[in-house]
């Protein structure tokens, strides 16, 4: 019995090792990779932090409308005249308590600790943003080069072999000896190539899996779990569209309403103020009042209003202004921004446009370079053409399909930076899944 216990053990465990090795070896879905990048980025945490400030800073202010209750002591040994220990006479028992009755600079400041809030949700969407564009860029990216690395591997077989029949011709003395070294410069470009973009996928894993915390060997790309991206209509107004839902420009509009409420508080600070405030004493004898005054009372309460009329205070005037001036900066700041993100917006829109027409080219090029080389291979067959003129043929295939690819990635970059600029990165990133 314990014998097939432990047997069963022992195929339960190699089983959970093949299903582990199996999950690393499958490929990472686009999505996947959004989420593990959000939830594992030290902006989210940062952003949580944030947003918690700001409520307390909220909740800070607000709370200075309710009681400030204090108790304590003021135990002290009195000869002569009683003196006061911090504003207060000397007592076994003392309880203060004070708040904000009628205060409309406060209210203000109220305001605009609301606003800081309104203010870091939008940085907190910002901030998301950002880690969706890079890890989506970075995983696309990935993708087209592991793509093109393959390409490059066949494109320097393919150089290997033209080296190979350039160096048999040389030697049967139909080419020129020149013709070895271009023949060998075409492989050592080729190889020179393979090297970057080894180290380019290299950085790329590495980065996606700081970002999702995957390791690096389980940063397999999926290129059709990559959502397709939206067609750009080169008629629609979109500045006016990115200026509405850019995360940047929400940023900027919420500090300038945040600063104008902070302007007008310090302004109102100029203006009354009333403060509820109670205090209650337990006196001792030992502290000589029943010498110094006509009647000693051992319990005391004071219950009543502090009204503050603020007179002259040239200070506070000038805080006012100051802050007046910083709210009046950052009104002009959101309105550069958003004139930049309109502009930008504009900018990226035609790109796109731009960049769609040199992908179709490039794709035609490449078409064209799959059709000459289908063309020199049956001319080999009918004699019209050498091993030479194929291998050249294939070579420049490879080199056109490259270039296809890159140009596709600059499109797509354009596409998705468009999508942030507009507000629609994440419902691309992160839309509805398919069942």
């Amino acid at each position: 019995m314990k014998f097939s216990s432990v047997i069963a053990f022992l195929c339960c465990f190699f089983v959970a090792l093949s299903l582990e090795s199996r999950a690393q070896e499958a490929p990472l879905p686009f999505r996947t990779a959004i989420e593990l990048a959000l939830r594992n980025s030290a902006a989210t945490g940062i952003g949580h932090a944030d947003v918690q400030r700001a409520q307390a800073n909220y909740l800070q202010a607000r709370d200075l409308f309710l009681p400030q209750v204090t108790l304590g002591s003021g135990l002290a040994f009195s000869y002569g005249f009683p003196l006061s220990i911090e504003g207060s006479a000397p007592s076994i028992f003392d309880l203060n308590t004070q708040q904000f009755l009628f205060n409309t600079a406060q209210r203000q400041f109220m305001k605009a600790a609301k606003g800081d809030i309104s203010t870091t949700q939008a940085q907190n969407a910002d901030r998301r943003n950002d880690v969706i564009m890079e890890t989506a860029l970075d995983y696309i990216q990935l993708d087209l080069l592991t793509s093109s690395l393959g390409v490059q591997s066949e494109q320097r077989q393919l150089a290997g072999k033209l080296e190979d029949v350039v160096s048999q011709r040389v030697q049967a003395g139909v080419d020129a000896p020149v013709e070895v070294t271009r023949a060998k410069l075409k492989t050592a470009r080729t190889r020179m190539q393979m090297a970057e973009t080894q180290a380019a996928i290299d950085q790329l894993r590495l980065r996606l899996s700081q970002l999702t915390g995957l390791p690096q060997s389980g940063i397999q790309t999926a290129t059709e779990s990559i959502p397709e991206l939206p067609a750009v209509a080169q008629d629609q107004d979109l500045g006016v569209q990115a200026m509405k839902n850019n995360s940047s420009v929400k940023v900027a509009e919420e500090v300038a309403k945040t600063k104008a409420f902070r302007a007008k508080g310090e302004d109102r600070q100029l203006y009354p103020a009333v403060d509820l405030v109670a205090h209650y004493a337990v006196l001792a004898r030992y502290n000589n009042y029943d010498q110094f005054f006509n009647k000693f009372q051992r319990n005391n309460v004071v219950l009543g209003v502090a009204i503050r009329f603020p007179f002259f205070n040239s200070s506070q005037r000038e805080t006012a202004k100051s802050a007046e001036a910083d709210a009046l900066k950052a009104q002009k700041e959101a309105q550069n921004l958003r004139e930049q993100v309109s502009t930008e917006t504009l900018r990226l829109q035609r790109s796109v446009d731009q960049l769609a027409a040199a992908r179709d080219v490039f794709k035609l090029e490449y078409q064209l370079a799959e059709a000459d080389s289908e063309t020199t291979h049956e001319k080999i067959q009918a004699g019209g053409a050498t091993l030479k003129d194929e291998q050249g043929a294939r070579i420049a295939e490879h080199e056109r399909y490259a270039a296809y690819l890159n140009s596709s990635f600059d499109l797509d970059k354009a596409q998705v930076q468009l999508l942030r600029q507009i507000g629609q990165l994440e419902s691309w990133a992160l839309g509805p899944r398919k069942l």
